[in-house]
């Protein structure tokens, strides 16, 4: 059984803990905050494992296996030494920052109190702390760090049903350039394709939601069939005039974002088998 203390009552620190909380495998959750008070939340309510809400860095309760840092990155540099300033660890008590693209060196101050440090990164979007907890179970994990600190990121992955991967220090801004597009700019494409969608004069809670579903059907052919087989469209089957007539409708923004994805989707489009006489008349008319 793991006793954890997360920092940051967030929408990232409140998520994992109460998905932590509901593993099973805690015997004892410390949430450590800035407010005098703790914030609404539905683990605060718990009756089996024992919940603590502290105010600062101090002394962590003994027993404490592992600290978790889930606060801005822009704070961790701080926070990191405040709590090294606290004292030393309880006895082999890893810490562990929730941070994408930081490595281990922000907690050097940790280390030198004598913490085991390293990141448990996970690769979920988490926009509402009430609802979080659910999208965490099952996650995939990008683990770094010492190996005592790796360790503890596992046993807590294990926990929650996730699957670990670890992502070197050198490798860290590629591996968080890649989590940005696959999720906030999905966020982005159906912004413009919903922005689209009403300018052909579709009302603007139907748009939102038939984007949202047809990207949701996308996703699904996605994890079913691979990149190659689930793309559709006039670009994968070389439908040059579809595509000329697009950009013919689009304002130079769009036309941009437009061919920049187009040119993307090209690539796949020729591995998939694509003509190339057709691939290399959409390529020209794809050009910046």
């Amino acid at each position: 059984m793991e006793s954890v203390a997360v920092v940051g009552p967030g929408r990232m620190g409140l998520s994992l803990a109460a998905a932590l909380l509901r593993s099973r495998a805690l015997e004892r959750l410390t949430i450590i905050g800035r407010s005098v008070e703790p914030p609404p939340h539905p683990l605060f309510d718990s009756t089996d494992t024992p919940v603590e809400y502290r105010v600062g860095a101090q002394p962590l309760p003994l027993g404490t296996t592992v600290l978790i840092l889930a606060v801005p990155d822009r704070a961790l540099a701080e926070v990191a030494h405040d709590f090294a300033l606290a004292g030393p660890p309880p006895a082999g008590c890893a810490a562990l920052h929730v941070s994408g693209a930081l490595t281990g060196d922000v907690l050097t101050p940790l280390h030198g109190a004598g913490y085991a440090v390293g990141s448990m990164h996970p690769l979920q979007s988490i926009a509402d702390p009430w609802s979080g907890a659910e999208r965490l179970i099952g996650a995939t994990y990008a683990l770094a760090g010492e190996r005592a600190a790796v360790a503890a990121g596992r046993r807590l992955v294990s926990a929650l049903g996730g699957h670990a991967i670890v992502v070197t220090a050198r490798a860290r801004a590629t591996y968080h350039a890649a989590a940005v597009m696959a999720s906030n700019y999905l966020v982005t494409l159906h912004d413009a394709a919903t922005r689209l969608m009403r300018e052909a004069d579709v009302a603007a809670d139907d748009a939102s939601a038939a984007i949202a579903s047809l990207m949701r059907g996308t996703l699904d052919n996605l994890e079913q069939l691979g990149a190659p087989a689930a793309l559709t469209g006039p670009v994968a089957r070389g439908d040059v005039e579809t595509v000329r007539l697009h950009l013919s409708r689009l304002s130079p923004p769009d036309r941009e974002l437009y061919c920049a994805l187009g040119r993307a989707t090209l690539r796949i489009a020729r591995a998939a088998g694509l003509d190339e006489e057709r691939a290399a008349d959409l390529e020209r008319l794809l050009r910046p």
